[in-house]
């Protein structure tokens, strides 16, 4: 039996770490912030969606084996690495503040992720394992705090991706399960075949564990591209999508909200021309972009006159984008279904309106941080009713901007009928960001997840019309004014991923508790072997 000595100095002491050893402390935490950017340029407006898998594989090598509270902290500096650059938009006119402390908060849950990988990752299967946790953690910042964040949801820099078809599976948790699956699968695979050459053995059951966990997602993807179809169940609509345009970009486009009208009454007028010339289509209903009118046309009759002459100008119901206040309560983000002949019929409020930017949680103690926290003066109220408009024989389902990154919104509108969805918004605040990009991709994804066109019109842009398989096969320019008209194919067939629901989702939930439950099992045992031995 020999022993190991460690040398010592003249001293007695152990000797001072070399550069080289002080360095090595560095490279996890490196890593970890590596894997989280590579995540970020995953993500839109490039078309790197492939980067994700590697991101996971390196997220699995920096997680794996490490200490629950090593876990913890590399699971947050890789967060970090993904949020801060992902969610920059949000100080883009409030300042650094709001943005760092968003990304400083929405990143414990992916520390928690850490955490939970780092637990599982001695497991048997623990790639599978790892994957569902990661979805567990994603599942929960969907929904706290103020109703969730899911913004950044891996399935969502996926739309240009290979593993898109999935997202008609299960949704986003399936399509975001197998792109973490696939990358943490890319480690264990590295992870075997390096153990192998040391070795010289080849242990059948962990390498079948790699190479399942690299091909299944894979397979499955290409098994579900049946599941993706544009073609046209239930006939075509020809529906214009109008971009106004603002005058200026910041927070103070509301300043400018009869300007802001003005632009989207003219140029549905200048369609109207168009149309009567035969230079353009004759559409079966127009799209405004939410808050095309931040002047309430029940209110103020100058808005609801000019409102209507245009709309009786292109002679087709009109979806107008409307903030209602009332003489008391909140108020409300409102689309308004305008008829040639009798003005307002239907109208949908927003149902999930966005803290700190619609409504101010804690606002007393938020104020002492940031003062444009006054610029909401009047907070928003959310509606109850799912978004459903019939318009000229198209139903057409209603998710106003910030609710296209909520599953539950956009699904409802679908269960209750729609055969085409709409997401008006306005991105104006946000300037020239990567934010309209971010959120376009989301539209897509939700395309394909619920085999439907997706009708986008943004104030100032990027406005876009996408086909039930994901492809945008026409867009706008960012702060110009446009109209697209397109024909697209109307669905009524549900996939998967509809008729499931949250189902798949609580089903890897489900798998990631048992992940950790086991894990927790067995270390209470080891612990009280050690104990006993």
């Amino acid at each position: 039996m020999s022993a190991t000595i460690t040398p010592v100095d003249a001293s007695g002491t152990d000797p001072a770490p070399t550069p080289g050893a002080r360095l090595l402390r560095f490279v996890r935490p490196g890593a970890a912030l590596l894997s989280g950017f590579l995540l970020y340029l995953s993500f839109p407006p490039r078309p790197l969606w492939w980067l994700a898998p590697p991101a996971f594989a390196l997220l699995g090598w920096v997680l794996r084996g490490r200490r629950l509270r090593a876990g913890f902290g590399l699971g947050y500096l890789a967060g970090l690495g993904f949020l801060l650059p992902l969610l920059v938009w949000t100080g883009e006119e409030v300042g650094a503040g709001p943005w760092l402390a968003l990304a400083a908060l929405e990143a414990l849950f992916v520390a928690a992720a850490g955490l939970g990988i780092a637990a599982v990752s001695r497991l048997p299967w623990w790639p599978v394992l790892a994957a569902a946790v990661w979805i567990l953690a994603e599942a929960a910042r969907a929904r706290v705090p103020f109703g969730g964040f899911p913004w950044g949801k891996i399935a969502f820099g996926q739309a240009d991706g290979v593993f898109l078809p999935l997202a008609a599976v299960g949704g986003t948790p399936v399509l975001g399960f197998a792109v973490a699956l696939c990358g943490f699968g890319l480690y264990e695979t590295y992870r075997r075949i390096r153990a192998h050459r040391a070795t010289g053995t080849i242990p059948r059951g962990p390498v079948a564990v790699a190479a399942v966990s690299v091909l299944l997602p894979v397979a499955g993807a290409l098994a579900a591209l049946p599941l993706v179809d544009d073609s046209a169940e239930n006939g075509t609509a020809t529906v214009a999508a109008v971009q106004g345009n603002v005058p200026r970009l910041g927070l103070d486009f509301n300043a400018q909200r009869r300007a802001v009208l003005d632009n989207h009454v003219a140029r549905t007028r200048e369609l109207a021309a168009d149309v009567k010339a035969g230079r353009a289509p004759q559409p079966d209903f127009v799209l405004w972009p939410e808050n095309s009118s931040d002047i309430d046309p029940y209110a103020n009759a100058d808005a609801a006159d000019v409102i209507d002459g245009a709309v009786r100008a292109i002679g087709v119901p009109t979806v107008i984008g409307a903030v209602v206040a009332p003489e008391t309560g909140k108020l409300r983000n409102t689309l308004i279904e305008w008829d040639p002949e009798r003005g307002p019929v239907a109208t949908y409020d927003k149902r999930h309106v966005q803290p700190f930017g619609e409504y101010i949680p804690m606002r007393s103690l938020v104020r002492i941080f940031n003062s444009n926290v006054d610029r909401v003066s009047r907070d928003f109220g959310a509606g109850t009713k799912v978004g459903v408009f019939d318009l000229a024989g198209t139903k057409v389902g209603l998710a106003t901007c910030y609710e296209a990154a909520f599953d539950w919104a956009v699904r409802d509108t679908v269960t209750h009928g729609a055969q085409l969805i709409t997401v008006p918004s306005n991105n104006a605040t946000f300037g020239r960001t990567e934010m309209t990009y971010q959120q376009l991709a989301m539209s897509r994804v939700r395309a394909v997840e619920h085999s439907r066109s997706v009708v986008v019109p943004v104030t100032s842009g990027v406005s876009a019309v996408i086909r039930p398989d994901g492809e945008i096969v026409a867009q706008t320019k960012m702060f110009t004014p446009d109209v697209l008209v397109e024909e697209v194919p109307l669905r009524s067939s549900l996939t998967p991923a509809t008729r499931m629901g949250t189902l798949p989702e609580a089903l890897l939930v489900a798998l990631a508790a048992a992940g950790l439950g086991w894990s927790a099992f067995r270390s209470v045992r080891a612990r009280r072997g050690g104990r006993t031995a």
